[in-house]
């Protein structure tokens, strides 16, 4: 898939999820069969006032060739300027977040609060695109509401002004997430632009995958939630031989998981975080509901490791 000057091996893409896509995931991820990956969105604001959470969201595996440096906000220059301080970085793209839901972003004008605001859109998009060398891209919904559907809209005024590729998540803001997702107006977006158009949303198999393209013309997949719990899912939509994991392959995922957590994280918070992950690696699986209330209660790694070994054996 080529986007601007970047080329990727595939067209299957990691999306930003806040609290899960951080360095260790996307590390996973690339290595069951990610061609790209997003980095969780990260504020602008935070990164001009140095905040300090925001270092680690900056963090990239060694084994990340392609990926998008996600930021939010809603003020264009600022927006440039912190994308503009990154761009020596390893990044090779520049992604502004315009789908973001949750209250507190949305209240604040930011994620997307955007999509109601088209003028704003094109402004931010011309800044970035002004001040970088890299390519800009958006993450966008399909609408603010069922009132405020203009996915296609956005989408063109984006690609006017200078942006290198468009994601979509097929619902609205009022959705969350919720329903199904609207594939019919990825679709619109696609045949909107002439860049590259990522399509999201309800992409938990390689049959969704391939319905996704099939129903969309997308250019790509950008597997989500889909990807929690399931990396392998990669995989499994470029490998139509592989079936999925066993009970030992579980276990060992679990544990490489540990591992690369602890490459950027203590002890304790390393622990602390692969609580949900392990909540999702083990559903579907038999006593999944006993290994989650084990893993909440684990406090040390040891204890971690012990748990994991001794389940369903």
């Amino acid at each position: 898939m080529k986007i601007g000057n970047i080329e990727t091996e595939n067209n299957l893409v990691l999306a930003p999820m806040a609290g899960y896509t951080d360095a260790a995931f996307r590390s996973i991820c690339v290595e069951q069969g990610a061609g790209m990956t997003y980095t969780e969105m990260i504020s602008a604001k935070a990164l001009y006032y140095k905040n300090k959470n925001t270092k680690p969201l900056l963090q990239l595996a060694g084994n990340e060739k392609h990926v998008a440096l996600q930021l939010f906000g809603n003020e264009p220059e600022l927006l440039a300027e912190e994308a503009a301080k990154l761009e020596d970085g390893p990044y090779e793209m520049f992604d502004v977040n315009m789908a973001c839901p949750v209250p507190k972003v949305v209240n604040n004008g930011e994620g997307s609060a955007l999509m109601l605001q088209p003028e704003l859109v094109g402004k931010i998009v011309s800044t970035m695109v002004k001040r970088l060398k890299k390519p800009v891209s958006v993450k966008i919904r399909k609408g603010f509401n069922d009132r405020n559907i203009n996915a296609p809209e956005i989408a063109r005024i984006a690609e006017d002004a200078g942006a290198s590729l468009i994601a979509i998540h097929g619902r609205t803001r009022e959705q969350m997430y919720h329903g199904q997702a609207d594939y019919d107006i990825i679709r619109q977006v696609k045949e909107a632009v002439s860049i590259p158009v990522l399509g999201s949303g309800d992409v938990y198999t390689a049959e969704d995958a391939g319905k996704m393209m099939n129903d969309t013309g997308a250019d790509g997949v950008m597997v989500a939630r889909g990807a929690r719990g399931n990396p392998w899912i990669f995989r499994q939509i470029s490998d139509s031989s592989f079936t999925g994991p066993d009970l030992p392959d579980l276990k060992n995922m679990i544990n490489h998981h540990m591992d690369l957590m602890l490459r950027w994280n203590s002890e304790d918070s390393s622990v602390r975080q692969m609580r949900k992950h392990v909540g999702f690696y083990a559903a579907g699986f038999p006593n999944a509901v006993q290994l989650r209330r084990d893993i909440n209660s684990c406090e040390s790694l040891e204890h971690f490791r012990e748990i994991i070994d001794k389940w369903n054996s």
